[in-house]
């Protein structure tokens, strides 16, 4: 998961690391991705994308498991055809033209042995991102759902270090008129961004 943090005010934007890149073990052929992609304009409501069972791939604890799948709000059907395209472009998209461009402070926190989203995009982001308050913890033998599918033990570890991080940025001696000055040109950056969108509509 990577946690984009404004100090400023204290909001955390999250985006699961899936949304950048899907693992190869999860990932439909590139032939069936092809033939999918054609019909989209043809049957986009229907629910025929192949997809493996993530439930068991993202949570270590069989517990955890069966609380998702006994859940009724808990969607575990295929993908609609128009959704999974459509998923598969922003995803294309934040990896060429979005990653470079992060500047917020990060942390990225990301199971070593996680087969739903392929650890090497938390790296991407890390390398790519222009950020000069980056962090990336990678946790060897952990999963997909590190916050709530691993053992309390390890669910513990993850969110120390997480409370760790923001302990230290969100502390008066941590300020500083570069911060500040970061922060600023950030948030200068996102009112354009939004001033730009709502134009558009």
């Amino acid at each position: 998961m990577f946690a984009f943090i404004n100090l400023d005010q204290f909001k955390v934007r999250k985006t699961k690391a899936g949304v950048f890149q899907i693992a190869d073990e999860m990932r439909p052929h590139p032939v069936v991705v092809s033939v999918l992609k054609l019909m989209t304009n043809i049957i986009p409501t229907w629910k025929i994308v192949p997809t493996t069972d993530v439930i068991d791939a993202a949570y270590r604890m069989q517990e955890k498991r069966d609380e998702i799948r006994n859940n009724p709000h808990c969607y575990q059907g295929k993908p609609r055809l128009k959704t999974a395209y459509e998923l598969l472009k922003v995803s294309l998209n934040l990896e060429n033209n979005v990653l470079s461009k992060v500047s917020l402070p990060f942390l990225i926190v990301h199971g070593g042995d996680d087969k739903v989203t392929d650890p090497s995009v938390s790296d991407l982001l890390y390398r790519s991102a222009v950020s000069q308050d980056k962090k990336l913890n990678l946790y060897p033998g952990m999963w997909h759902a590190l916050t709530s599918g691993e053992s309390p033990e390890n669910i513990h570890t993850v969110f120390q270090d997480i409370i760790a991080w923001l302990d230290q940025r969100s502390s008066p001696k941590s300020s500083s008129s570069a911060a500040a000055l970061d922060l600023s040109s950030e948030m200068e950056q996102k009112a354009k961004h939004d001033e730009q969108n709502i134009d558009k509509q």
